[in-house]
């Protein structure tokens, strides 16, 4: 097992150099190698063979910094959140691993292709960092808080570039109000930022401090003809330089032009114009639609009333017919005993 598990572990040593590089900058992944030497081990692997197993993995981590850096994929530092995705990954891994109660060089293998699929996923992960994370910055000086995987260092960099952010054209109507935006979408992710500060730019090269604070919006209510001109808009940091400066061309437009409701007896040129050409467009779908309900509702009630009438009328011819038909066999009755009598009275008189 001897000269097996040497190469085993050689190949494992190269997996760590990218894969526990960074990871190890969290005290948690130092804590479950720990607890790999000490509580796992003994039971899973010959004694001889653990100081080469360590040895193996603490030499991996050490040589991490001479891994080729890249302006695209890897720069030797990483963020807060990349790190603890990648470390809850790789625990998450390790301990499937030491709930397998694998051992010996079934171990060594288990944890070889686990560090390989964690080498992919963390490179993954970093260059996605590097990518969009790192620096995001289009302008301006932003802070971001990093880690350096050589040491584990956690330091404010300062991402560097030009201050001048561009300019903005603003066009505000008379007696309307006006507002200034200076914020960035970075801003809130960068550190050591303090107040947003406006001033007015004059002709002559000077200026005027508008207003000083946290908001990043300058708002001035129904602005006039002397509004018009240049702004400025200074974001400032600890460092004392800024970090965004944007310059604002302010154009005061004349007011805006509020059509009069005329009176409702009176028919204007433009609004019979409008009636006509609206009676020449079609009919929307919709309408056309509302209409035949409407239709269809009137029809209903209309044969309802038409079905509710006849009712009564057949009703009352009924009770009529019931009535007639009663009072006809009464009378019959009355007259037959009269047949008798008659009869009667010609006999006496026989």
């Amino acid at each position: 097992m001897g000269p097996h598990f040497t190469l085993l572990c050689a190949a494992l040593a190269g997996c760590l150099l990218i894969a526990e590089g960074c990871v190890i900058c969290d005290p948690s992944v130092v804590l479950a190698l720990k607890s790999l030497e000490k509580d796992y081990l003994p039971g899973h692997l010959d004694a001889s063979l653990h100081k080469t197993l360590m040895d193996k993995v603490e030499k991996a981590v050490a040589d991490f910094q001479n891994l080729s850096l890249t302006e695209d994929a890897y720069m030797g530092v990483i963020d807060e959140d990349t790190l603890q995705k990648a470390s809850w990954s790789l625990l998450k891994d390790l301990k499937r691993i030491t709930d397998s109660d694998v051992k010996d060089s079934l171990f060594v293998k288990e944890l070889f292709w686990m560090l390989h699929l964690q080498k992919e996923a963390l490179a993954a992960s970093v260059a996605r960092f590097q990518r969009e994370a790192y620096c995001p910055n289009q302008c301006g000086m932003m802070l971001q808080t990093l880690i350096w995987c050589m040491n584990c260092k956690k330091e404010v960099h300062a991402c560097r570039k030009s201050y001048d952010c561009g300019e903005r054209d603003v066009e505000v109507p008379h007696m309307e109000d006006m507002t200034l935006d200076c914020e960035l979408n970075w801003h809130k992710a960068s550190e050591g930022l303090t107040d947003y500060s406006f001033y007015r730019v004059w002709g002559n090269n000077t200026e005027t401090l508008v207003s000083k604070g946290k908001e990043s919006t300058l708002t001035k209510p129904m602005v006039g003809p002397e509004d018009a001109g240049d702004y400025r808009c200074e974001l400032g940091t600890v460092n004392s330089s800024p970090a965004t400066i944007i310059l604002f061309h302010v154009t005061v437009l004349p007011k805006r032009v509020e059509e009069e409701n005329p009176s409702p007896n009176i028919v204007t040129l433009g609004e019979a114009t409008s009636e006509s050409s609206i009676t020449l467009q079609p009919p929307k779908p919709d309408s056309m639609l509302k209409g035949r309900l409407l239709g269809l509702l009137i029809w209903g009630s209309v044969a309802l009333i038409i079905g509710l009438t006849f009712a009564i009328f057949c009703r009352r011819k009924v009770i009529d017919f019931i009535k007639s038909s009663l009072f006809g066999l009464g009378s019959g009755a009355d007259e037959q005993p009269q047949v008798p009598k008659e009869k009667d009275t010609d006999s006496m008189d026989q």
